[in-house]
């Protein structure tokens, strides 16, 4: 009779988990962006990472890039820059630049780790024909042709940030706001909200946002992870977090 419910149970295993996994890099791969190309280095030396990028994808979502990820230093002495060209649901071409050091999250691209793009042909043009806004500078003074970063065009839209545990957590929007102002990437940890709400056990940053389907979504931190704002709507300029939020600590659709 045991022997019959193993066999059972491993029947079922069979059968769901596919299914589950399929549901889980789906639900990660779902971005609105194709990326057509992937260039590294400066707008006088730059070279074509397209398909390096695929190999870190399929290994990572989020990713701390640099010379040593992509193997090259395209122009020695001067600050790098990865830019990723994509399609958006326009069709039309659009530039997202991560500056050397900084971390990249694939969330908003289409088919990411599965290296379903680059099979068409980039326009060739370093600054990008759709970046959004007008020319800006980072805190160190470097100049940036687009909007801030490039990040504030994701396709989520946060409702609420709590930070804590399940039985103890606090809300921290209006704190993330005030971060999300200063750096679209940063760790964090109780000294980044000034407050550990409970004391002794591994607290994590849980994000609800809304997205283009109007679904309330939970984006997960650990404590002592990186929080990057790349997929978040308007992150830098605060423009969020002005909806009630579910009140659900865990949500049915979250992304670790």
């Amino acid at each position: 009779m045991f022997q019959i419910q193993l066999v059972i149970v491993s029947l079922l295993a069979v059968t769901v988990l596919p299914g589950t996994l399929a549901a889980q890099y789906s639900s990660s791969d779902a971005g609105q962006y194709v990326i057509v190309s992937a260039q590294y280095g400066t707008a006088r030396n730059h070279v074509d990472v397209t398909n390096r990028l695929k190999d870190v994808a399929r290994q990572d979502r989020t990713f701390r890039m640099g010379n040593s990820t992509f193997g090259v230093d395209p122009d020695h002495g001067r600050i790098k820059t990865l830019r990723i060209y994509a399609r958006g649901p326009d069709g039309q071409e659009r530039m997202f630049e991560y500056r050397e050091g900084s971390t990249v999250d694939g969330a908003q691209f289409r088919s990411w780790s599965s290296g379903e793009w680059g099979n068409e042909r980039w326009s060739g043009n370093w600054e990008g024909g759709g970046n959004v806004g007008g020319d800006d500078r980072d805190r160190n003074g470097d100049r940036y042709n687009g909007d801030r970063y490039r990040g504030d065009a994701g396709q989520y839209v946060i409702v609420s940030a709590q930070y804590g545990t399940a039985r103890s957590h606090v809300d921290v929007t209006n704190r993330l706001k005030d971060m999300a102002r200063q750096d679209r990437t940063f760790r964090m940890g109780n000294s980044t909200f000034g407050v550990d709400p409970d004391h002794g056990r591994i607290k994590t940053l849980h994000i609800y946002a809304r997205g283009p389907d109007g679904q309330e979504r939970m984006f997960e931190y650990r404590e002592g992870s990186t929080v990057d704002g790349a997929q978040f709507r308007s992150w830098s300029n605060g423009e969020w977090g002005n909806e009630p939020w579910s009140g659900r600590w865990e949500n049915q659709e979250h992304e670790r």
